[in-house]
């Protein structure tokens, strides 16, 4: 059972689908995520949760008191369990689900966001494509923090467009890579 760690909503049992290929974060890489968002993103007010699964990442930044968050999820039943969890922690009314894929959503969100979280299966080889797709688009501005997790097999360029890596870190079998807009001197 994966578990909101802290915040408002703190200690709820996040119900997870059953039988995808769905991976949530562990609670060690949630609790580094959010460590690393702590210190260097002042703009909570709009966050993506991309390929949200479970809707976990995007519940923790709702409960650590982000302002609104669009969870973005293909499967139809991961999108009803993100309902759930978010009706169960009752966040609902700070969030939106769009089921649709990552790509099609990128064709239609047009609001830029201070926090984009990107919690791809790790199988996907084509994040780096996506990763370019969301550099070049009008969801990342000025203050735009991107954290893309990720199998230590693959490895991401240290910049996508003007896109530029400031942390990596590695947990176990996972990486989380952060990207900030490069500032134009």
């Amino acid at each position: 059972m994966m578990r909101v760690i802290t915040g408002s909503a703190k200690g709820h049992q996040l119900k997870v689908a059953k039988g995808t290929i769905t991976r949530p974060a562990t609670d060690l890489v949630k609790g580094a995520i959010f460590s690393i968002l702590g210190t260097i993103s002042h703009d909570w007010e709009q966050v993506l949760d991309l390929f949200s699964g479970s809707g976990a990442l995007g519940i923790e930044a709702l409960s650590r008191g982000a302002g609104w968050v669009d969870f973005v999820e293909r499967a139809p039943r991961c999108c009803a369990i993100i309902r759930q969890n978010l009706e169960k922690t009752k966040l609902s009314g700070q969030a939106h689900v769009y089921c649709c894929s990552v790509v099609k959503a990128l064709s239609f969100l047009d609001k830029e966001y201070g926090i984009i979280l990107m919690d791809p299966p790790y199988s996907d080889s084509s994040i780096g494509n996506l990763v370019e797709q969301l550099a070049n688009s009008k969801l990342i501005g000025l203050d735009t923090t991107l954290v893309v997790t990720h199998s230590p097999h693959l490895s991401l360029d240290s910049t996508y467009g003007a896109l530029e890596l400031i942390k990596e870190h590695r947990h176990g079998d996972s990486c989380i890579a952060v990207y900030r807009k490069e500032s134009i001197a």
